[in-house]
């Protein structure tokens, strides 16, 4: 099959998705496996191979997400029926006022995030935007952009975050002129894509807080109201074990026991599943709370946890579909004939992929294995890769789509229609992408 042919294909499947989910309302787990066969067979893929595609996208998604979103949802509801969230987002409101609380999250969501994958940053902290918008009567969506776009900023262009890093090494840029270009593609980009547009969309998409956002003020439970110390250690300690394991073991023998628990412990898993047990025991045992009581608390978490589950899943086999039909190859070629700029090459070529199988991730390692041959008979130095490292992270997040993971996150998470998730959350993706790739661009200039 030609490459224009198979660019096509996912071009229409991406539009005859949006169709189903938006106007004929199929729901979106049968939409999404329902489009990832038809796909699969336009494209060319042997009908036998299909299932198994689908098989390898739904596993491969779940085997973290499921773990990381079902842990996260019963620390979180812990945090918030015991009061540890809303003491959190008091201390917030105190400290930085009212009218600052949106820019406080979006700082909150950016270095939080540093030692995690995106979607384990989310789970985490969601609960401290839902916090900040019951406690400040705002907006549930301003709060809510406000810490996405902190989060979402930090994983696309600042190490030691997952993919920045990944790219970085892989390209062979300056970790040093990496930090700093990307603190200098950062801060514009979380402002815009944040406070700014948060402030600005909030006036048009209007959103009620839903369900599992709510907590009755006079239903909280066990005896008097956590410290802020205990809460905040609590979302912190996560956050210091993966980090550890982020940072301590790039100065350990790979082959040594050590590196090998430091890897244990700093798995997300390890560290979600040490901070859900000591929520249940300083939050809930030591403060009057039942075994059983908690084990109910933690059995509501689940309920909406499902469906987030389920549907992130299915948006894992649209993804694995369009990548084993071999349309980010197909791309690459058409792209790298164009004669644009390296810097410019590498966002287009990011978004393209990004826009075709959703995650943001493997755009960026995609872009990587295609742009390196190119890269090589150029000989540029470890600052000027550390700028297309930010070009390629600022390419890989933009127009995020029904095809994203994250998509579906925030679709759930905040509980907006398709087309409030479009005009909200990928709106502000693509400021932030965009915005990093302008930087990236400038900084090119001066090299």
């Amino acid at each position: 099959m030609s490459e224009l042919s198979l660019i096509m294909t996912a071009a229409g499947s991406i539009l005859l998705l949006l169709f189903l989910v938006m106007k004929v309302r199929l729901h979106a787990v049968a939409s999404l496996i329902l489009v990832s066969m038809i796909a699969g067979i336009l494209s060319g893929m042997s009908p036998a191979d299909i299932a198994g595609t689908i098989q390898k996208g739904m596993g491969g998604t779940l085997g973290f997400v499921a773990v990381v979103v079902a842990l996260g949802a019963m620390f979180g509801k812990v945090m918030e029926v015991t009061g540890a969230l809303d003491q959190i987002a008091d201390t917030l409101l105190r400290r930085c006022g009212s009218k600052r609380a949106n820019w406080a999250l979006t700082l909150t969501g950016f270095i939080c995030a540093l030692p995690l994958f995106f979607d384990v940053a989310v789970v985490l902290l969601i609960g401290i935007a839902f916090a900040v918008a019951r406690e400040n009567h705002g907006s549930f969506i301003k709060m809510c952009i406000a810490l996405l776009a902190g989060i979402a900023t930090c994983q696309a262009f600042l190490i030691p975050a997952p993919g920045p890093i990944l790219v970085a090494s892989q390209l062979g840029a300056n970790f040093g002129d990496m930090l700093l270009f990307g603190l200098l593609a950062s801060i514009p980009a979380m402002i815009l894509g944040g406070p700014i547009f948060g402030s600005i969309i909030s006036k048009i998409v209007k959103i009620e807080t839903p369900e599992h956002a709510r907590v009755n003020e006079h239903a909280r439970e066990g005896q008097g109201a956590p410290t802020f110390r205990l809460a905040l250690g609590l979302v912190v300690l996560p956050l210091l074990m993966i980090g550890m394991k982020t940072i301590v073991a790039r100065f350990i023998d790979p082959a040594s026991a050590l590196y090998d628990w430091l890897s244990f412990i700093g798995h997300p898993f390890t560290a979600i599943m040490v901070s859900c047990l000591a929520a249940f025991y300083l939050l809930g045992i030591r403060r009057g709370i039942s075994n059983d009581r908690i084990m109910e608390i933690c059995s509501s978490a689940l309920q909406p946890a499902g469906v987030i589950i389920l549907v992130t899943g299915a948006g894992g086999v649209f993804k694995q579909v369009l990548v084993d039909s071999g349309v980010g190859a197909a791309l690459g070629h058409i792209l790298a004939g164009s004669g644009l700029p390296v810097v410019i090459l590498a966002f287009v070529l990011a978004a393209a992929v990004r826009v075709i199988q959703g995650s943001a991730t493997v755009a960026m390692l995609t872009t990587c294995g295609l742009i390196i041959p190119m890269l090589e008979p150029l000989g540029l130095g470890g600052a000027q890769l550390a700028a297309i490292t930010i070009a390629i992270g600022g390419g890989a997040i933009v127009l995020s789509h029904v095809n994203d993971s994250g998509f579906w996150l925030a679709n759930r998470y905040l509980g907006m229609t398709e087309k409030q998730t479009l005009q909200t959350w990928t709106v502000m993706e693509t400021i932030i992408g965009v915005t990093g790739g302008v930087v990236a661009l400038i900084i090119s200039w001066f090299l």
